[in-house]
């Protein structure tokens, strides 16, 4: 994924955060039975707030397009990694993996990064592994089914 940009996302990219997230997390909706919360996330609030962070793909015309995102929110004792999300036609080529590798050098000195991911996403429960996370605990919350994982830093 050599051609990838990741960048702060800004107000103007709003449409394309929320087009991402929700291509990247209807397929779940059938399977979990619930919209997932990142579908119902305030994209324009986590934009503002610097939360968000887009990576962009050229295409061959050397238009840029967002075809992924991270949402990050640093804590006090751990970075939270809130949202990962790629296109279907980006997956594959290693982009949820640079978005990854690019929340672990956001996380500026803390020790570790904490996510989860519903328990109905079997695709995510064998790429965290993969990458160096560890499951913590599986826990419901509400009508979610979830599994935390932990990635130690330093």
């Amino acid at each position: 994924m050599t051609n990838a940009r990741i960048r702060p996302a800004v107000a103007a990219d709003v449409p394309e955060v929320r087009a991402v997230v929700d291509v990247a997390f209807r397929p779940y909706v059938a399977r979990i039975g619930v919209v997932p919360v990142p579908m119902e996330a305030d994209h324009a609030a986590n934009v503002a707030a610097g939360r968000v962070f887009v990576a962009e793909l050229a295409d061959d015309g050397g238009t840029a397009r967002v075809a992924g995102l991270v949402v990050l929110e640093p804590r006090a004792d751990h970075l939270y990694l809130d949202t990962v999300a790629v296109l279907p036609d980006a997956q594959g080529a290693g982009l949820g993996r640079l978005l990854l590798e690019f929340a672990e050098a956001r996380a500026l000195g803390l020790p570790e990064i904490r996510l989860f991911t519903n328990a109905m996403m079997w695709e995510n429960q064998k790429i965290y592994p993969r990458l160096g996370y560890e499951t913590v605990e599986r826990r419901a919350t509400g009508p979610y089914d979830r599994i935390h994982y932990r990635k130690r830093l330093g």
